[in-house]
């Protein structure tokens, strides 16, 4: 989704470039983001010069494109410091594992860097490197830092990778960058230094080698959710069973599979999450034994044992410290009810609910709010749409308890 000129007019955001193949994916990010009304400034690398060249950006951009340190015509009087003054933040894409390890280390030794450690605006990276450079364990150690320090890391993806190779280093494409250069520039802050967890999509539980439970989940909603809280500024973990759907630039995305890698995958990360949205569609039962080799199809009847599996929710509400909780609720048939049970069963502040033949599958559907003061209906509208409201009435529930208990 494109934003029009009139929503991101009068932003900024300066654009380092390093060297890497993925530099011309970067191409197609500026010319969008220019489109969009974005003022778009870009730095780059000597390295970066070698893949493509500073006059295609200018082209595309209208500005100047910045390369040299030493640079002292008028115009680039001071570079290192005038040029991210007055910027949104800056964006450096592709990030290589070089000028990753410089930023994590405070090195300034050519104009990005020293622009990225003197400046006064946030600052996003996308890695793009090979697999084995990904995985080192340097580099997870200097993106760790980069973390602790504030820096927005985006990606990366898995997939084909220029060296012919195939895992995790791969830049993200140029429409996820333009979305996160979005998200952040509308962002409204008011949940900027709150983490926000969610949970989103079905659960597959295997029954074989080729078989499973699973629920007609597409997951729309929860990314929906995921997106609307990085928009008001959030930190955002996503925890995802298995969709067709590319993730929004959240800060942590978990792929996982079934309803106990679920659970273990919240636990791991709930301790660190003020707010928990449960969306995921959880199975409710799983086999009791999963066999390791396809069963064989017969004339005969076949019984499969299912089990209860654990009520991530419920396990979350319950803690000593827990965070504050939303549910979900699809119901078939009395819906307020239903959900009015689940919301008093498990303590909830807050619990969503939607008829599950409207919801499932549509871009559209209706929710009905449930909490302390009763009831409130969110008419249809798009699950984006329908995402941005519910983020705004968690943050009032929030924020009113809070002040509550700021009291005593």
């Amino acid at each position: 989704m494109r934003i029009g000129v009139s929503v991101v007019s009068k932003k900024r955001v300066l654009l380092g470039v390093t060297g890497g193949v993925a530099a011309y994916k970067v191409v197609e990010l500026a010319r969008v983001l220019t489109q969009d009304g974005v003022d778009v400034q870009t730095v780059m690398t000597k390295a970066a010069c070698r893949f493509i060249g500073p006059v295609t950006f200018q082209s595309l951009t209208g500005n100047p494109v910045y390369t040299d340190l030493w640079e002292t015509n008028a115009a680039c009087d001071m570079a290192h410091i005038n040029l991210s003054r007055g910027a949104n933040m800056i964006l450096v894409a592709p990030a290589s594992a070089n000028f990753i390890a410089k930023l994590a280390n405070g090195l300034a030794d050519d104009l990005l860097s020293t622009l990225c450690i003197a400046r006064d605006c946030s600052l996003m990276i996308a890695p793009a490197m090979n697999r084995q450079m990904w995985q080192n364990p340097a580099m997870q150690r200097n993106l760790l830092l980069l973390r602790q320090d504030g820096v927005k890391i985006i990606g990366p993806a898995s997939g084909e990778q220029a060296c012919g190779e195939i895992g995790m280093g791969r830049m993200l494409e140029a429409s996820e960058l333009v979305e996160a250069v979005q998200i952040f520039i509308q962002a409204d802050t008011l949940l900027r230094g709150k983490n926000i967890l969610v949970t989103a999509g079905p659960t597959y539980e295997a029954i074989d080698a080729v078989r499973g439970i699973t629920n007609n989940s597409s997951g729309k909603m929860g990314y929906a959710v995921a997106k609307a809280a990085l928009e008001m500024g959030a930190k955002v973990t996503l925890i995802s069973g298995p969709t067709c759907l590319l993730s929004p630039a959240v800060d942590k995305f978990i792929s996982v599979v079934s309803a106990e890698e679920m659970l273990r995958a919240v636990q791991a990360e709930v301790s660190q999450a003020d707010i928990f949205i449960s969306v995921a569609a959880v199975a409710d039962y799983r086999a009791a034994s999963i066999s390791q080799q396809k069963l064989k199809k017969s004339t005969n009847k076949l019984s499969v044992e299912l089990i209860p599996n654990p009520d991530i929710l419920m396990a979350v509400s319950t803690l000593p410290n827990a965070p504050f909780c939303i549910g979900f609720a699809a119901e078939t048939e009395d819906l307020e009810k239903n959900a009015a049970a689940k919301r008093n069963r498990k303590k909830l502040p807050l619990l969503v609910a939607n008829l599950a033949q409207d919801a499932i599958g549509s871009d559209e559907n209706e929710l009905i709010l449930l909490d302390d003061d009763g009831k409130h209906v969110l008419p249809k509208a798009a699950k984006i749409e329908q995402a941005r409201r519910l983020m705004k009435h968690i943050y009032l529930l929030y924020n009113k308890k809070f002040k509550k208990n700021e009291k005593y």
